[in-house]
């Protein structure tokens, strides 16, 4: 049992939904099914697909994270070196038999299925570490989101509009800034443990300028959505809120970032209520 409450917490459970969400609003609204994609998919999204992504992260990230005070609790697991292989082994095992099921739906889905597999396991293995190559970092965070969402999107056979494009970038520039920021609070701790980052090559300042920029781009492409999906804009403003009161942040004090990042997890909450609102709501 002690275990099993180690590999839960590792799996970081209070950001289950923001991967399964997006692929089984993709799938459903896309095709109009519930059936066994749907809810397979989901169901790896949820569970699984976290387990392998925050679980081989905390495997390779324990030398630096015995040194980040954040570490321990809803913001990453401190995994004893006695869970590490079985921590593997189940994120490995349990991942392969869904991904092998959702490889059947069709060519162009098992591609991005398998690309965004890849990305979560590059971003934290040893010998890869996207994770310590600044701007690929956060490129490769944000598409362990966006991933899921083009995975849903191929397997209901989906036609990507140019609407739909101003989604999926808006959604990546939400992710590569939610990456960013969440470097900030990390700078000198990252440094002391040499690891690279966006954030410790820009330092903490430009890289929270940055994020602004990006959730400010990304609600302004939402704008640009038909109808009703425009409103999803109001999603970005109160991380432009919550990042706005930061831009004066530097290296000496960038722990100060924690408390909009403690914010971000439930606003998370909030932006997926608005678009969930949107896609249910009536046709214009």
């Amino acid at each position: 049992m002690s275990a099993i409450s180690k590999l839960f917490v590792a799996s970081r459970p209070i950001s289950w939904i923001n991967t399964a969400f997006p692929f089984g609003a993709a799938y459903f609204f896309t095709s109009g099914q519930m059936d066994w994609v749907f809810w397979v998919g989901s169901f790896f999204f949820l569970i699984p697909y976290n387990l392998l992504m925050y679980g081989v992260n905390d495997v390779f990230d324990y030398e630096s994270d015995l040194r980040n005070p954040r570490k321990g609790g809803i913001e990453g697991a401190l995994l004893d070196p006695k869970y590490h292989q079985l921590t593997l082994i189940l994120a490995f095992g349990i991942s392969a038999p869904f991904a092998i099921s959702l490889s059947t739906i069709n060519l162009n889905a098992t591609l991005w299925l398998w690309l965004t597999l890849f990305a979560v396991v590059a971003y934290s293995l040893k010998g890869l570490r996207f994770k310590e190559i600044p701007f690929l970092d956060s490129v490769t965070s944000a598409w362990h989101f966006v991933g899921p969402m083009l995975v849903g999107l191929a397997m209901a056979d989906a036609e990507i509009s140019s609407h739909q494009l101003i989604g999926i970038a808006a959604f990546m520039l939400w992710g590569m800034a939610s990456h960013a920021f969440g470097a900030v609070q990390d700078v000198r701790a990252d440094r002391e443990a040499r690891i690279a980052s966006i954030a410790t090559q820009l330092g903490a300042r430009l890289t929270t300028r940055i994020a602004f920029g990006f959730y400010l781009i990304a609600g302004l492409l939402a704008l640009g959505l038909p109808d009703r999906f425009a409103f999803a804009a109001l999603a970005a403003l109160p991380y432009l809120v919550v990042v706005g009161r930061e831009l004066g942040i530097t290296d000496e004090n960038c722990e100060r970032a924690n408390r909009g990042w403690k914010v971000f997890i439930w606003l998370n909450f909030f932006a997926g209520a608005v678009i969930c609102s949107l896609l249910i709501g009536p046709s214009a």
